[in-house]
């Protein structure tokens, strides 16, 4: 599987702290993997950087000095970033390239998934499984920190991480380009045998909490569900990543042998 559109990864996450050291940051182009602006904090320096956030479509968290004051102790003027140790892609860039080598599109699109660990052992089983590529949303998302890359095994160095606003829209997306969507929901009948996963595919998984959202369940193809035979009604996310898309191996293996 050719995977060279992701660009080599950072090491670590890196902390930058100061307003302008942001702003600078955000210019030249680096993926901020989160931001934290104290809250009530005004003047033509912060104004700049809300304008900048709002241009680049950067989201950020407005949180009490104390928490600051907790991250580092040196003079962050109410602005602390932290740069993810990769670099985010496009999915709309990454489904063209799968075509064009010849290859069945497997897309996981990850809902509210919070918990960094789960995060890591998800996208640990996505690199093994052939995921082309794993789409999270900018909010309500795991940060992708060092304990993510370490429970990832180092996935997170191989497989394309794309970063959106709205997991609608690349939904739809992703079905105009010819992509079935099948989300692993309670809330059906079919189990996860039912779809033909030897066509494209991009599968939706949800947080063992809420699940997935509405709006994505009612624009997929197939709602599907993992057998339960036992008294415990639900598994943890990253367990039932790997089952399902160890069907959609399962199946194009057998259907490449035919």
């Amino acid at each position: 599987m050719d995977r060279n559109f992701q660009r080599q990864p950072k090491e670590s996450n890196q902390m930058i702290f100061g307003i302008r050291a942001v702003i600078e940051a955000i210019k030249s182009g680096k993926d901020i993997e989160s931001l934290f602006l104290q809250r009530g904090i005004a003047g033509g320096l912060m104004s700049e950087l809300k304008t900048i956030l709002r241009e680049y479509d950067i989201p950020s968290q407005q949180v009490p000095v104390e928490k600051l004051n907790r991250i580092t102790a040196k003079n962050h003027q109410g602005a602390i970033a932290f740069i993810s140790p990769i670099t985010y892609q496009k999915i709309e860039d990454i489904i063209p390239t799968i075509f064009e080598n010849g290859e069945v599109p497997l897309i996981l699109v990850l809902d509210g998934i919070t918990d960094v660990r789960n995060f890591g052992a998800i996208v640990r089983t996505a690199e093994c499984s052939g995921v082309h590529a794993i789409v999270v949303p900018k909010k309500g998302s795991a940060q992708i920190n060092p304990d993510a890359v370490k429970t990832s095994a180092g996935a997170l160095y191989k497989v394309p991480i794309c970063r959106h606003d709205n997991l609608l829209s690349i939904a739809r997306f992703l079905k105009d380009s010819g992509l079935q969507v099948v989300s692993c929901t309670e809330k059906t009948d079919d189990f996860i045998y039912k779809p033909d996963y030897s066509a494209p595919t991009a599968i939706i998984m949800g947080a063992e909490d809420e699940g997935i959202s509405f709006d994505l369940i009612r624009n997929s193809d197939y709602l599907t569900k993992i057998p339960m035979m036992g008294e415990i009604e639900s598994l943890n996310v990253s367990v039932s990543a790997g089952i399902i898309l160890y069907e959609v191996v399962r199946q194009r293996i057998g259907a490449s042998s035919l």
